[in-house]
């Protein structure tokens, strides 16, 4: 009950600092995806269904603030989530390469699906145009974030997953 309330706490103080501060650091007019970091590291590290629900809740606060449609960023988030959370058995600690990576490849996905629905649909065709001015930086501007913001998530990950076998005994130590 802890883990899901700090997790909680985590992801709307990352909504309040992505919309908020980081809409003022704006580079080339794009701003960081913070909750897509968030979303990506702990389905990394924690696995698929934590991947879902973090992912879920992620797009639902961007949906209900800033989107037209309620879910379509939940349901990317979530299987943004999903698929790392495939990759939550290669996890190592203290490697930030494989993190980093998957966080530019699914801020890449991100990006590819947001234009397929927001421009695409309206043919909006400029597509070499989006890539230039949105998706590469923003992939960078993220990429760079995330190896700031990476070692305090797994540090937080880590006293979580402490703090929850701390109130669990151990199969074999009971009697």
């Amino acid at each position: 009950m802890r883990r899901k309330l700090i997790i909680a706490l985590l992801i709307i103080l990352t909504f309040i600092i992505q919309t908020t501060i980081f809409k003022t650091l704006t580079v080339a007019s794009v701003a960081p995806n913070l909750l897509l970091i968030l979303t990506v590291t702990f389905g990394f590290m924690r696995g698929k269904k934590s991947g879902i629900w973090i992912g879920f809740f992620c797009g639902l606060c961007i949906d209900l603030l800033y989107s037209g449609t309620v879910g379509m960023n939940a349901l990317i988030y979530m299987y943004i989530g999903y698929l790392n959370g495939f990759l939550y058995k290669v996890f190592y600690d203290e490697d930030i390469k494989v993190p980093v990576i998957l966080i530019g490849l699914s801020d890449f996905v991100y990006c590819v699906i947001t234009y397929i629905l927001q421009f695409l649909m309206r043919v909006r065709l400029d597509f070499m145009g989006y890539f230039q001015h949105i998706i590469i930086p923003e992939m960078v501007y993220t990429i760079v974030i995330s190896i700031i913001i990476y070692r305090p998530l797994y540090k937080l990950n880590k006293k979580l997953v402490e703090n929850e076998m701390e109130g669990q005994e151990l199969p074999w130590l009971k009697r």
